[in-house]
């Protein structure tokens, strides 16, 4: 699990939208409602989260 220090997390709203970002490079999920927004910051310092990318679709 990565050093709690080399993750600081902050959330940002852009209109409806609220999103965690962190220090490291991170970013989670536009969501509407700012908990859960802090929830995805609170995962990823928890090593819950990983960078955000598209699903790869299985069998391809």
């Amino acid at each position: 699990m990565p050093d709690q220090d080399e993750h600081r997390t902050t959330t940002v709203e852009k209109g409806p939208f609220c999103t965690a970002h962190c220090t490291c490079g991170w970013r989670g999920p536009a969501r509407r409602a700012r908990s859960q927004a802090r929830t995805d910051a609170e995962n990823h310092t928890r090593g819950g989260s990983q960078p955000s990318a598209a699903p790869s679709p299985s069998g391809a």
